[in-house]
């Protein structure tokens, strides 16, 4: 009897433009090897990926706290890490 293994991943990253105090937040979430959703700073909400990615990004969307939250997290977890 064979066992299914599937990868879930979140990933948080920060990119920053070179010279500039400028920085982007990107939250990718990733199923089975494939993103279907990410969040980008510079665009301020979610975006879906892949058509499995559509509902969960519809909920997050329409959910104030989790967009501010994530609006935030460039200067939560950029800002105070800056190379």
């Amino acid at each position: 009897m064979g066992t299914d293994h599937f990868l879930y991943q979140d990933k948080q990253e920060c990119y920053y433009t070179k010279g500039t105090q400028r920085a982007r937040f990107l939250y990718r979430h990733i199923w089975n090897q494939q993103q279907d959703v990410h969040f980008d700073s510079d665009v301020g909400v979610f975006v879906a990926d892949t058509e499995l990615g559509e509902p969960a990004t519809k909920h997050w969307n329409s959910q104030k706290d989790v967009l501010e939250y994530n609006r935030r997290s460039v200067d939560r977890f950029c800002q105070n890490s800056n190379p």
